[in-house]
């Protein structure tokens, strides 16, 4: 089965992970003075937490695979300084602690160094597709919050993650069991910034 069909055969999951209040919010402006800015630096954990079990699991890919799982480390890396950037210029402290459910999806991504590589493939898929949907569900988004929508929902996004679509289905069949749990860590990670 290839990974694309996840979601539907899932929708109550998907919706859970791909929509949220707190992306509500950011589209019609409601959200919570500093609910943003808590996220913000919650996902500049996830990112450091991402990319490195990108970096773990290109170094264990298949050859067909690494060119995509490179070029995402690379954005990764890219994103990281973007959130340095956003830090200082919003007077962010990045270092901050971990809340439960960042931490929680990072323990996740550890664990998926030991899973089979279709598995961590179908993974990073759906965390990946997850974000992108969810951004999207988000636009234009108000104002005060649109330059954030378009940067997480841009063309070349949408290509990178149609380029780990098929290298995930190239690896090996989906797996609904880990594509539940990346599904549930997101749906945890939304709710994170709202009181």
């Amino acid at each position: 089965m290839p990974v694309a069909e996840l979601p539907s055969r899932h929708p109550d999951a998907w919706r859970g992970a791909t929509t949220s209040p707190f992306l509500d919010a950011v589209r019609d402006g409601t959200l919570p003075a500093g609910a943003l800015d808590t996220w913000l630096v919650q996902d500049a954990h996830f990112v450091a937490d991402l990319l490195r079990f990108q970096a773990r699991l290109l170094a264990r890919a298949p050859r067909p695979a690494q060119a995509v799982l490179a070029g995402g480390c690379v954005a990764l890396v890219e994103e990281l300084d973007w959130f340095t950037r956003v830090a200082a210029e919003r007077g962010l402290d990045l270092a901050v602690p971990r809340l439960p459910a960042t931490i929680a999806y990072g323990d996740l991504l550890y664990r998926l160094d030991a899973a089979d590589v279709g598995v961590a493939l179908t993974a990073l898929w759906a965390v990946e597709r997850a974000y992108l949907d969810a951004w999207s569900t988000a636009r234009p988004g108000a104002p005060q919050y649109r330059q954030f929508v378009e940067h997480w929902t841009v063309p070349g996004f949408a290509a990178y993650v149609a380029a780990l679509e098929a290298a995930a289905d190239e690896a090996g069949p989906a797996d609904d069991a880990v594509f539940l749990e990346v599904v549930a860590a997101e749906t945890a990670f939304w709710e994170t910034a709202l009181p």
